[in-house]
Parts: C-alpha cells; structure tokens; sequence
C-alpha cells in the first residue's frame, strides 16, 4: 500500500518513508509510526509522520 491515505497509517505499522533531504534522491527510511501529522484525510505525496526515532518524512509503502 502507499501512503496516500490517512486512514491506512496508525501508531506501531512499519513504514519506509522519504525524508526532506532525501526527496531528490527518493532514498528511503524504515521505522515505526510514533505520531502521524498531516491532519487531512489524503495526500498525493504522502501522509507526514513522526517515527519512534524522532525523525519525520512522508510515508511512501506501508510494510504489512
């Protein structure tokens, strides 16, 4: 699944998400959801979350 959509996206999933410094290369970082932080229900470049780790980036594939 991508991460387009909030409702897909809760605390404790695994997540890769691209980080701001890393939107060019499109590189991408694995983690665990802490707090999610976009406050719409949808977008197109991914919904924006904290991981446990502290670092924040768009969620770009929901690990299942």
């Amino acid at each position: 699944m991508n991460g387009t959509n909030r409702a897909d996206i809760k605390p404790g999933i695994e997540v890769n998400i691209v980080l701001k410094q890393d939107q060019r290369s499109g590189k991408l970082t694995n983690g665990i959801v802490k707090d999610i932080l976009t406050k719409s229900p949808n977008h197109s470049h991914g919904i924006k979350v904290r991981l446990e780790d502290g670092q924040v980036g768009r969620v770009k594939e929901i690990l299942i």
